[in-house]
């Protein structure tokens, strides 16, 4: 009975410790749960930090700007072909000037044959493409070519060094007014006057920079009607490379007739006074010498002469 007693009170006490077992299993199992609200919420934060931190750690790299805030550089060459070239040269100026911009260069050939005008035009960058398209209208238009360069970052390099140097520059007066010694002031001179040579040279960058990005360029070709405005094709065969030889040759020709040229005073002033020194020295060395006598005729040889041999004679028979 006391077996049984016991193996029945064992039964509950055996299902009490497993419902505690699970129970703390089941707080294990919910503190994780519990705790991994703020974690999962981390990851969010930290991806919105990392959104709100990336146009910041994109300006050290490619600043994400939009167009109109970025430092972009135009620049334009186009020809245009025109009945009045000195006309249309007015005219392109005239545009320039009322959009804000100015002539950078100019350069004509007023031949009637093959009248040519070439600006070189300084214009606000906002206007850059309404400029164009105003000269394109001059006239017929043949050729155009629009090249961008973006140089932000370049810009916001120059930003942080330029900022940078200046901080330098302020650290090396203050350095300068502190000085004790003679060897002291001359070093930190040098220094000072190293940084803000380093500084000017970023601050004109800058300025270079910031001239390109503000004005943009074109370079206008106008040409007249009987310009030759089509591009030569290559020919072969034999009378093309019978031109092209012939043409070498009176080159040729014409070249070595322009060194004759230029050597030809150079030949009458000291070519003719050394070949008449040379004949005088010629005549001087003849009548030095004396002339050459007759030769004395051959004597007979010396000592006796030999009688001539005396024929054998034959005995009769």
């Amino acid at each position: 009975m006391s077996v049984r007693t016991g193996r029945r009170r064992g039964v509950p006490l055996a299902a009490v410790g497993l419902v505690a077992v699970l129970f703390a299993g089941g707080c294990g199992a919910g503190e994780p749960t519990r705790s991994s609200g703020p974690a999962a919420e981390a990851p969010a934060g930290g991806a919105a930090d990392r959104g709100q931190a990336a146009p910041g750690e994109a300006g050290a790299d490619a600043p994400d700007l939009r167009v109109d805030q970025r430092s972009i550089i135009y620049t334009g060459t186009m020809q245009v072909q025109v009945d009045d070239v000195e006309r249309a040269a007015r005219e392109a100026i005239a545009a320039v000037t009322a959009a804000g911009g100015f002539v950078g260069g100019d350069q004509r050939r007023s031949e009637s044959a093959d009248a040519r005008a070439e600006l070189e035009l300084r214009v606000p960058a906002a206007k850059f493409t309404a400029v164009v398209d105003e000269l394109a209208k001059l006239g017929r238009q043949q050729r155009r070519e629009v090249h961008t360069q973006d140089v932000t970052e370049e810009t916001v390099d120059l930003d942080a060094r330029i900022t940078s140097q200046r901080a330098r520059v302020e650290s090396a007066r203050k350095l300068l007014s502190r000085a004790t010694s003679t060897s002291e002031l001359v070093s930190l001179e040098n220094e000072l006057g190293r940084r803000e040579a380093d500084l000017a040279s970023l601050e004109a960058k800058k300025r270079r920079l910031a001239d390109l990005t503000a004005l943009s360029t074109i370079t206008v070709t106008f040409v007249g009607r009987d310009a030759s405005t089509e591009e030569e094709q290559t020919d072969v065969g034999f009378l093309v490379g019978l031109r092209g030889g012939w043409q070498v040759f009176v080159a040729s020709v014409t070249v070595l007739l322009t060194v004759l040229g230029a050597l030809l005073p150079w030949l009458v002033a000291v070519g003719v006074p050394v070949a008449l020194l040379v004949r005088v020295l010629r005549r001087s060395r003849r009548r030095r010498t004396p002339p050459a006598g007759p030769t004395p005729p051959l004597g007979p040889p010396a000592g006796p002469t030999a009688p001539p041999p005396v024929p054998a004679t034959r005995s009769a028979p």
